[in-house]
């Protein structure tokens, strides 16, 4: 991508990846004509308001629980300063560079649609931050996720204004430093800005979608770490078949029992029938059942960030009509529907991890796979302990992704003197699939690093030349590029985290 063309309605997936991965100014961002047309439309209207000296919610009033205290046009800009500052409150460890970039380039979008009231001139500071890399350090916590995400939204805003923090280059500088390194000038914000900056969705979007593509990529992995664990068991892939799906046809379990079928196509290492052994654990058996419901989870949490990421989440939003002026308060800027979500997709990541673990334990435990393979896929048992305690650690992981699936999305705490009496929690819904993300990832690498030492030990007694699935040998082959067959205990850590690293080498976009 060369040049994308933000317009407030078409932002799609694939280009938020390509920014938030990209490097700034490739791919570019700019505005359409028609995005710089409704946004002056919008601006003026703020000023015709002003002129009128009508009453209007965070343009001529206070904020929240001031919305009754209005405030002079002389006070206005300062209203709009003083709602950056007083709002840039956040804590916790500040979000990379791919979740800025996200957040920079989304919030952008949803301004170009020209109903929030910002000026052209403040909305392309936006995108030359963006395309020259100078990235606002915006704390990870501090959201409510209504009215949206207020305080790391703050932090954000802070930096146009030339207040703040912002990474330039790798180097961490003051906002006003950063801005001057690359030529630019902070701004200083008229009516509504402030506000329109500052409030809406964009942070807890940024971070799912980023976490929706790596579920969705980590989950083909899930896919093939689990035939692999199947060839390694002398598993069958006939529970796959089919006629099987045919009758409950739910369309995610369908596609994943058609993937399993041609990552083992071709395979040596699946048993045909055998009427002493008709059939397998659920762990492999229910594959397409366990894998496909929680593709469904993220199939949702994708339909839902692509409606989000072309929708306008400030309050309040100006229409214009000819000379019909009308600012409205509502609620879009409620995280509810991102919350559930994003709670929905960690608990299906949360069990797609259960299931990879207990395959974990199947390839470990020699009574359990039926002394296919030797205890803890080692052949010299008590001197060595082999992978036996692989199989904690993947238990650990799961178990924290077992106490973070807890729904922030039941939760609520009012805030603003309880005029803002119902948070969706949004913003901890995406933070927390965040860690739940990184886990599960982590977990099936361990299952990969495992399954590839059980494939090499079945070997050792098959005929030789026998052949791995067309979908499972590449991933086996890319696997011991980086970690080879382990005879006798050695240091497991580096062989881990390069198996880990692969893993998320093969997730990122």
């Amino acid at each position: 991508m060369e040049e994308i063309v933000l317009d407030g309605e078409s932002l799609t997936f694939e280009q938020v990846l390509a920014v938030a991965y990209g490097k700034p100014g490739d791919p570019r961002v700019v505005l359409t004509e028609s995005a710089i047309t409704k946004v002056d439309i919008a601006a003026a209207a703020v000023q015709t308001l002003l002129d009128r000296g009508e009453i209007a919610y965070g343009i001529t009033t206070g904020f929240g629980a001031f919305k009754d205290k209005i405030i002079s046009r002389e006070e206005v800009g300062q209203l709009q300063r003083n709602i950056v500052l007083s709002h840039a409150v956040g804590v916790g460890k500040a979000f990379d560079v791919p979740t800025t970039r996200a957040i920079m380039l989304i919030r952008a979008n949803t301004l170009a649609r020209g109903h929030s009231g910002i000026r052209n001139e403040t909305l392309h500071l936006i995108l030359d931050c963006l395309n020259t890399g100078v990235h606002p350090i915006i704390p990870e916590k501090g959201s409510l996720g209504a009215s949206g995400d207020l305080a790391p939204l703050a932090h954000f805003a802070c930096v146009l204004i030339g207040e703040g923090e912002a990474e330039l280059n790798g180097e961490i500088l003051a906002g006003s430093e950063a801005l001057s390194r690359v030529g630019l000038k902070p701004i200083v914000l008229a009516a509504k800005e402030g506000l329109a900056l500052t409030n809406g969705t964009t942070i807890m979007t940024a971070v799912g979608l980023l976490e929706t593509a790596k579920a969705l990529r980590t989950a083909d992995l899930a896919d093939i770490a689990g035939c692999m664990s199947l060839e390694a068991l002398n598993g069958t892939a006939m529970a796959f078949d089919e006629r099987i799906h045919a009758l409950r046809p739910h369309p995610r379990q369908v596609e994943t029992a058609r993937k399993l079928r041609e990552h083992l196509d071709g395979s040596d290492f699946v048993r045909d029938f055998d009427p002493a052994n008709v059939q397998d654990a659920y762990t492999l058996r229910c594959m397409p059942q366990v894998h496909g419901a929680c593709r469904d989870a993220i199939a949702y949490a994708e339909w839902l960030i692509k409606l989000e990421l072309n929708s306008v989440t400030d309050n309040p939003l100006i229409f214009v009509d000819g000379d019909n002026i009308e600012v409205i308060s509502g609620g879009n800027f409620h995280g509810e529907p991102l919350a559930l979500a994003f709670d929905y997709l960690a608990i299906a990541l949360s069990d797609l991890g259960n299931i990879s673990e207990r395959r974990i334990m199947r390839l470990t435990d020699e009574a359990s796979n039926a002394h296919v393979l030797p205890a803890f896929l080692t052949k010299k048992g008590g001197l060595n302990s082999g992978f036996m305690i692989v199989q904690y650690t993947a238990a650990a992981l799961c178990t924290e992704n077992k106490v973070l699936s807890h729904p922030a999305s039941v939760d609520t705490i009012p805030s603003s003197a309880n005029v803002e009496d119902h948070v969706s929690m949004g913003a901890t819904s995406a933070i927390k699939l965040r860690q739940i993300c990184s886990n599960f990832s982590e977990i099936v690498a361990l299952e990969l690093l495992c399954a590839a030492q059980a494939i090499d030990l079945r070997r050792q007694a098959m005929p030789p030349g026998s052949s791995l699935g067309n979908g499972t040998a590449s991933i086996y082959d890319d696997i011991r590029k980086v970690v080879p067959f382990v005879e006798d205990d050695i240091y497991m850590k580096s062989l881990i985290d390069s198996v880990i690293n692969l893993v998320r080498t093969k997730t990122m976009h």
